[in-house]
């Protein structure tokens, strides 16, 4: 393999060319029309999260008019949409924007180093050919924030005396046949929760296997009050009112359960009642004991879920594993389950700014010790942003905004002749808190590498999409803590 360096020069290095890096690349060729961009893609397609998992039954977690791009309306029959629906709108979006030649494939970013006596970032990324280096004036990480290596499986006693297959969603085996086979599905979020209904309908039985229960919502799969306004407005001005009603039923639903959990919790509960029948035991399996968005609420779209549980092809065991054993599971209750295949929904790994080595005139840029700035920039880092999208809401309508907001950045240093912009966090230090105030094992696992936010703005993450549009689309770009500075060298010259 070669070691030879191709150096190449872009105005933006975007990183990642799943939902999030497809829908900047789009931001900037119609906001930003001079400036040059190339996405560096570490696997070999399109699609991130929606090619990389293949678990049967994948689908989003959020409704398709606020998941899908402002600028390109969701068109299909489902709001709850397929995972292969999902990756063919995000492949046309590229195809039709004509975004498909910027990407570079087989390109993992493993490091990027600012200089600020240049005013570029020199990026490093391992390609077929060796390792390649770009070099950019801004970077725009769209990678997402797990690890596309693995999932996190726990370290489970007795796992290689196990006679079948253990399998985690995210590395979901072509050849796996699990027709009339007993699958035992570790976890209760929303994989095991897509995985079980789906399995059902052609292994032998399907066992829901959780340490804890979760909050479980139906919801119909199609949007009926969608449909009647798509068929009676034109496209662009039906997919904007049906998204605004979502966004703000959305942002209702989340205020309520924040600020009256039992009564939330309560809505729930009897609504899995109303779903499973009155001889269910709802108290023992589905009543978390946290309060509703505390953890993200799984969806079962036209009540799949339940359904599967009810047909009896499911079922739904609240324990822990003791240990594997030659035919299935023994639990700490002293139960045995016995099982063909084992599926480890059991979350993953997470990583802080896409996995990669960062530094700062040489000084290493330690993600933990920086503030994030309106979620999406952080503190003493310069022309570095990344996308990052709601746990309450779709990821998109954040990302959309971050997308906006950075090209507003470029825009303004172009009309300033300036070259850098930078958080900086002056004053007195502030109180700091979690990025993520969420409960979930895959968050808690983690948390600790990753920045931190601020109890004031702009340091706060506010998790809600209209607060978050008068911060990046309306607000002031020179609002005291962002800094532009290094005039480029015509202008400094000049002076």
């Amino acid at each position: 393999m070669s070691q030879k360096q191709a150096m190449s020069h872009f105005d933006v290095v975007i990183v990642g060319a799943g939902l999030s890096g497809i829908g900047a690349a789009r931001h900037l060729k119609t906001t930003c029309p001079d400036r040059s961009f190339v996405l560096l893609e570490g696997r070999e397609a399109i699609g991130g999260t929606w090619d990389l998992f293949r678990y049967p039954g994948i689908r989003s977690d959020s409704d398709m008019y606020t998941l899908g791009y402002a600028f390109r309306p969701w068109t299909g029959d489902r709001a709850i949409a397929d995972g292969p629906s999902i990756l063919d709108y995000v492949r046309d979006t590229a195809r039709e924007e004509g975004i498909e030649p910027h990407i570079r494939f087989g390109h993992k970013v493993s490091a990027a180093a600012w200089s600020t006596e240049d005013a570029v970032w020199t990026v490093t990324a391992q390609s077929p050919t060796g390792p390649t280096t770009f070099t950019c004036n801004f970077l725009f990480l769209c990678g997402g924030y797990y690890s596309y290596a693995g999932g996190y499986t726990p370290d489970f006693a007795g796992m290689d005396q196990f006679g079948g297959r253990i399998i985690h969603p995210q590395a979901w085996p072509e050849d796996l046949d699990y027709t009339g086979k007993r699958v035992v599905v570790i976890g209760s979020g929303a994989t095991a929760v897509t995985l079980v209904p789906e399995m059902a309908r052609t292994a032998g039985h399907v066992t829901m296997l959780q340490r804890s229960p979760t909050y479980i919502v139906g919801r119909p799969g199609q949007d009926a009050f969608a449909l009647r306004l798509r068929r009676s407005l034109p496209e662009h001005l039906s997919y904007g009112l049906i998204r605004w009603r979502n966004v703000l039923m959305g942002m209702l639903f989340y205020r309520m359960a924040r600020r009256r959990p039992e009564q939330v919790r309560k809505a729930i509960i009897d609504q899995t009642r109303q779903s499973l029948g009155p001889d269910f035991d709802v108290e023992t399996h589905f009543s978390p004991r946290y309060n509703p968005w505390d953890q993200r609420l799984c969806l079962a779209p036209d009540g799949d879920f339940f359904e599967s549980l009810k047909s009896g092809q499911a079922s739904v065991i609240t324990d822990e594993v003791e240990t594997f054993t030659g035919s299935g599971l023994r639990l700490k209750s002293g139960a045995e389950i016995e099982a063909d295949i084992v599926v480890t929904a059991t979350g993953l790994k997470l990583e802080a700014m896409n996995g990669i080595a960062l530094s700062v005139d040489g000084e290493a840029v330690r993600p933990s010790e920086t503030l994030s700035y309106k979620g999406m920039m952080y503190s003493g880092v310069p022309n570095l942003a990344s996308a990052f999208g709601y746990t309450n809401a779709s990821w998109t309508l954040k990302c959309d905004l971050t997308c906006e907001y950075v090209c507003r950045l470029l825009n303004h240093m172009r009309r300033k002749s300036l070259r850098q912009c930078t958080p900086i966090l002056k004053g007195p230090p502030q109180e700091t808190a979690p990025w993520l105030d969420f409960s979930s094992g895959y968050v808690q696992r983690s948390i600790d590498l990753f920045p931190r936010q601020g109890t004031t703005a702009p340091w706060r993450l506010h998790q809600n999409y209209a607060l978050d549009m008068a911060a990046l689309r309306f607000a002031r770009l020179e609002d005291g803590a962002m800094t532009f500075t290094n005039p480029v060298p015509s202008v400094r010259r000049a002076a």
